[in-house]
């Protein structure tokens, strides 16, 4: 399960600014300690995501209290394992239509959306998650060439459209964020992933109220997933990855659409 982004610095655990990929095609800063040199690292529209995801990833399992990693890595070994199993949205299946409300609480529809071109949409768990915000930063830099190329580019969180405005504003995102409540659509395409449990009191610790931010008590959260669908709702590339730590790269999304 989940990394959680400290609302605030924790004992233990340094507070993380943010600056892999193994994924299943078809089915899924750097420590204090070890700060890296300035001149090593690249601007920032040229810096693959791989590498700052992974400083995350390797900065938390290195410095969280051990009791608190051990459930994370617990609870998504669990999920992992049960996940192989699941049927999931796959290439060549016709995307179901939604209608999800946008951060001002405006319906998007996909029928609406499609009817510009191609779409790309990226699943994120939420504001609380830093490999998300990483996740979503990298998208907004590579905003126009998805632009160029015809394509629309939406991210969907189970989020409210209030949680959803201030992910944008932190974010400086110019794409649109819409809520998926309840998980409606994510369970449609099989990428729900139910926490244990156990995972609620490493919530509470973190300061994030899931039942405040998504507007129930279902403690589900979306499989990091990319999608891109062509002008006729059919899939035609996704990146489905239950490593929450691994996402997909701006530049292989564009791959995908240079090949549409």
């Amino acid at each position: 399960m989940p990394y959680l982004q400290p609302k605030n610095t924790q004992e233990g655990i340094r507070e993380l600014h943010p600056p892999s990929e193994s994924p299943t095609q078809q089915r899924t800063l750097s420590s204090s300690k070890n700060p890296i040199p300035n001149s090593t690292i690249p601007p920032k529209e040229t810096m693959s995501l791989a590498p700052q995801l992974s400083a995350v990833y390797n900065n938390f399992q290195k410095n969280a209290p051990a009791q608190i990693s051990q459930t994370i890595n617990i609870a998504n070994s669990d999920f992992e394992y049960a996940f192989k199993t699941q049927t999931i949205i796959k290439v060549g299946d016709k995307l179901p239509s939604f209608a999800l409300n946008d951060a001002l609480g405006k319906e998007v529809t996909s029928t609406e959306l499609l009817k510009n071109g191609p779409l790309l949409i990226s699943f994120y768990r939420g504001e609380w998650c830093p490999f998300c915000n990483l996740a979503l930063r990298s998208l907004q830099l590579n905003l126009e060439n998805f632009q160029a190329k015809g394509v629309t580019l939406v991210a969907i969180s189970p989020e409210l459209p209030d949680t959803s405005l201030s992910t944008i504003d932190k974010n400086e995102l110019k794409f649109p964020v819409l809520s998926d409540v309840g998980n409606k659509f994510a369970r449609q395409l099989g990428i729900i992933f139910p926490m244990p449990d156990s995972m609620r009191p490493t919530f509470k610790a973190f300061g994030h109220d899931l039942v405040a931010r998504n507007g129930d008590d279902s403690f589900e959260v979306p499989v990091p997933a990319t999608l891109l669908v062509d002008g006729q709702g059919l899939v035609r590339n996704t990146y489905i990855n239950p490593h929450y730590w691994e996402r997909i790269e701006p530049s292989t999304a564009l791959e995908w659409i240079n090949e549409l």
